[in-house]
């Protein structure tokens, strides 16, 4: 499974690259504002991307058969357009968080705030997975797949929210720590992605095949049965 994670982990940052290139750039640059709304831009195909890494690591959940090149790029043809303007809203919010952070760090941010802006993060982690799980796995308007996002989650608030601290856990660290974590940037770049969704997954898609019994319907369809 490691792996498929780390396979995984590559085609997603090639999906985003040329996006978090370009917020990258802003960072350092005194058109920061004009480069943030180019890399939404480019973040077209980051929600595809999302969607089609989460369908594969719930696919190894359910040990179900797969060629994992060959799934994600289905998922990502499939889905690329319905997932676009949540990717591009949760990158957008994501984008934002990276500069309110840069900001605040170098004016000396004090500890109440940092505490405050962790709620935002934790609400967008609790509720964003099940936006991409519902896009790969059922067919319904994206308004309606917002309702029932944000009902599963507030509904579901304990294992929600240990699921985004767990998808969180290995970028808090490195945010915690830096500069003295940026050594470990190619790590992130080889599996910090996927394990992290596959740790949140661990904990929410339970609840969203219970929901939508996804697995027994995968299994009728296997057995022929209508």
């Amino acid at each position: 499974m490691f792996w498929s994670l780390v396979k995984l982990n590559l085609l997603f940052c090639l999906s985003a690259l040329p996006s978090a290139a370009l917020l990258f750039i802003g960072i350092f640059s005194p058109y920061r504002e004009l480069l943030f709304l180019l890399s939404l831009a480019l973040a077209f195909p980051i929600g595809g991307a999302c969607t089609a890494c989460m369908f594969c690591i719930t696919k190894m959940l359910r040990r179900d058969a797969g060629y994992l090149w060959y799934d994600f790029k289905r998922k990502l043809k499939e889905n690329v357009k319905q997932a676009a303007a949540p990717g591009i809203l949760g990158t957008a919010f994501i984008y934002a968080q990276v500069y309110i952070w840069q900001d605040f760090m170098s004016e000396g941010a004090g500890f109440a705030w940092m505490i405050a802006s962790l709620v935002p993060l934790a609400i967008f982690g609790m509720v964003m997975p099940y936006i991409f799980l519902q896009i790969a796995y059922i067919q319904l308007k994206t308004l309606q797949i917002l309702k029932n996002s944000l009902i599963l989650s507030f509904g579901n608030t304990g294992k929600s929210f240990v699921g985004a601290l767990a998808g969180s856990v290995i970028w808090l660290v490195f945010a915690l720590f830096l500069p003295h974590s940026l050594p470990f940037s190619p790590l992130l770049l080889l599996f910090g992605f996927s394990v992290s969704w596959l740790l949140c997954l661990m904990c929410i898609w339970p609840i969203v095949d219970k929901q939508f019994a996804i697995s027994e319907t995968l299994r009728g369809q296997q057995k022929g049965v209508p």
